[in-house]
């Protein structure tokens, strides 16, 4: 498979550079154009990596690496003329994965994505203790993480695997939002009640891929639960 690369960052030349030196490795980049709401993009284009830039226009990079946060676990690597310690710091703790300072060899840059995928979606993904969590055909591999039905399987973010296994495990039960908040993220209370509905759509968009349509069902006022529509 082409693992989509966003790449966040307003010089137009680096950005285009960086995304035709990633495309000749096999990745798809994808430039963000709408610095005003860079998680819109982010959600519909649902990349597997984000290299993100901290100067830039609206909001600055630490902004988006946790509005990011809110709703995927997905790499990011920051990619910034900021060389000092602090600034370092504060990517990581915003949630960034990696950091690269300005000027950077491409390469170098390409290594890194590399890593970064191997550790999240390959052959570096824990994978020791493997569990699989299996409903009437679908079967979910948390780990991986990866869903798959008949002979398809999808890629899903980490936080699209909890909340697969969460409403699997509790069919034929409706499971509330609270419960999901709370297993999905460590202190719901600094989570905009937008996010939860996010993941919930794109975890229904995994399963229309997997040729499923209607497997999650929203209980107005409680929560979700999942309906199994493909049984034969």
């Amino acid at each position: 498979m082409s693992y989509r690369i966003m790449i966040v960052e307003d010089d137009i030349n680096i950005a285009e550079l960086l995304g035709s030196h990633i495309f000749k490795y096999g990745y798809t980049p994808y430039v963000a154009k709408n610095f005003d709401d860079i998680l819109s993009e982010f959600n519909e284009l649902e990349p597997h990596l984000v290299l993100l830039d901290i100067n830039l226009p609206k909001f600055d990079g630490y902004y988006w690496c946790r509005k990011i946060r809110q709703v995927s676990n997905c790499p990011i690597v920051f990619i910034s003329a900021r060389s000092g310690e602090i600034e370092q710091i504060m990517g990581i703790e915003s949630g960034g994965d990696d950091y690269i300072t300005k000027p950077f060899y491409y390469d170098v840059v390409v290594a890194k994505i590399k890593s970064q995928l191997r550790r999240t979606y390959g052959s570096y993904a824990t994978n020791s203790s493997e569990r699989i969590v299996e409903l009437e055909g679908v079967s979910l591999y948390p780990e991986r993480p990866e869903i798959g039905y008949k002979d398809k399987n999808i890629l899903l973010t980490k936080k699209e695997a909890v909340l697969a296994e969460i409403l699997m495990r509790n069919y034929p039960k409706t499971v509330s939002r609270q419960l999901l908040l709370e297993k999905l993220w460590d202190d719901e209370s600094f989570v905009e009640e937008n996010t939860l509905n996010v993941n919930v759509a794109r975890l229904r968009k995994r399963f229309e891929e997997l040729g499923i349509d209607n497997a999650i069902e929203t209980i107005r006022g409680v929560g979700y639960k999942i309906v199994v529509t493909w049984r034969n």
